[in-house]
Order: C-alpha cells, then structure tokens, then sequence
C-alpha cells in the first residue's frame, strides 16, 4: 500500500473560528467539502495517507481540535460537546453552511456530537473505527491513557494493526499518535470518558456511513454494529479481521467506499 510520511504543503496554516486559533490543512478547491476529524491520539496529519487516495472531486480538509496539533485553545476543560461546536465555529470560518464529515475513533465521536446538535450543518457522516459510548470500550483504552509517550507508540503493533500489516505499518502508525502535555492529554482524555450517544442515535438524521474492523480491539465492533441499528439512514461497511487503524492499513478501499457515499465519480 501506498505510505505518505510527511504532511502536504501549507499545513502549517491557521484559521480563526470562534474563540480558537485552528491549525488547518485544506486542499482548497471547489470539491465536495469534506472534514476529517482526528483521533484522540492525533492531530490534522493523521490523514495524509487516506487523503492520498481520496482523489479529484474532494476537497479534503483536515485541522487540529483543542490540545492538538498547532491550535492555540484556553487551558480549561471540555466536553464532547464543545468539540461539536468547535466544528461548527470551523464550518463558519470556513464558509461552509454544510459540509460532510468524517472522524475516526474519538474524531468518529466528535462528529456524533455534531450531527446531533448541529444537525443543519451536517451533509453525511462517516463513522470509522469508533463507538457511539466510551462505556463500550474495553479497560485496555484506559490503560492507552495512562501510558507514556512512548510505550502508547510501542502498542502500535498489537492494537492498531492486524499481524499482517505490522511490518510496513507500525512505524507510520506509531508516528500517528503525536505527544501531549500532560495538561493537555488529561483535558482530552476526560472528555472522551465522558461520551456517551447510545440513546440519541436515532437524532442522526445525516446519510451515515460506518467502516469498522471486525477483530478491533479499542472499538468493539459490537458498537458498529448499534450505530448501524439505530442511526435511521446508515449503511456498514466491515473490513474484515481488521483493527483500529483501519483507515490506513485499508485507506485504499475505504476511499473507493468514501466516493461512492459522496457520489463523487470514479478517480
């Protein structure tokens, strides 16, 4: 498979949406808008090899939530919720009455959020590698947590992806997961704790789609399985034995499945 090691020109920019100062990358352009939101773990880089596949036709747009990345945000806690509206601020500063979204594990859950409370702001979902209840996750996610830096990086291989894909992909993937502050690892964690939509699924009223690995091990595909159930308008797509950096060890296919949701013509 294809690997992307570095970021894409000008993502070093920023952009001002609400109160924040937001680190940005945005392919610019007059395709569909589409905004990847990134995993607990992450910032806007994460995408670089899911993008690479993504083609003509998208206008990919990445960016860094609170405590991540280059974006300058106050030293208080936050919610889900927040998060939700944060995105909505960045919609506003980008122009964009609506755009589609894409998250994937707590990004997965930061746009549930946004669906639900913005729903006026939301073209379609895609939902990879998350849950709608942090309650679903095992203790193992805790434990990620309150791991260092480096051992977090180190559990790369057994977590994130399949036996298979270890040797070509554990160092991108391990290089994914960008340091934190303690400060700003706690704020993060505490709100991801504190998710929780089982009961609202059925506000999601955007087209929906779910691409989740059967056999991962962070997300249980048990969730996938709800969100499919009770999200009104959601179709699945299960990539077998896979884990929970399925958007990059399987970027290739989940992007063919990515345009064919968005109805962007083949690349």
């Amino acid at each position: 498979m294809r690997q992307v090691e570095h970021e894409p020109a000008g993502s070093a920019d920023t952009i001002r949406a609400g109160e924040l100062e937001v680190g940005i990358i945005d392919d610019g352009g007059s395709g569909v808008p589409l905004v990847l939101v990134h995993g607990g773990e992450s910032d806007r880089t994460q995408y670089a090899t899911l993008r690479s596949y993504l083609g003509p036709g998208i206008r990919a747009i990445s960016y860094d939530q609170r405590d991540s990345g280059i974006t300058v945000n106050p030293p208080i806690p936050y919610t889900m919720g927040d998060l939700a509206d944060d995105l909505a601020d960045l919609l506003d500063a980008l122009g964009l009455q609506r755009a589609h979204l894409l998250g994937t594990s707590f990004g997965g859950a930061v746009v549930q959020h946004t669906a639900i409370r913005h729903p006026e702001r939301v073209a379609s979902l895609v939902l990879i590698a998350t849950t709608p209840s942090f309650a679903l996750c095992p203790q193992k996610v805790g434990e990620l947590f309150d791991m260092a830096h480096d051992d977090r990086q180190k559990a790369v291989k057994d977590y994130f992806v399949t036996p298979e894909g270890r040797a070509d992909l554990h160092n991108r993937a391990a290089q994914t997961l960008a340091y934190r502050d303690p400060d700003k690892a706690d704020r993060r964690h505490a709100a991801a704790r504190q998710h929780e939509v089982r009961d609202r699924l059925e506000e999601i009223t955007a087209p929906t789609l779910i691409v989740h690995g059967t056999q991962d091990l962070l997300a249980p595909y048990s969730g996938a399985l709800l969100m499919k159930e009770r999200i009104p308008n959601a179709r699945l797509h299960s990539i077998e034995d896979g884990r929970h950096a399925i958007a990059m060890e399987f970027a290739q296919p989940i992007a063919g499945y990515i345009r064919e949701f968005l109805g962007v013509s083949a690349a």
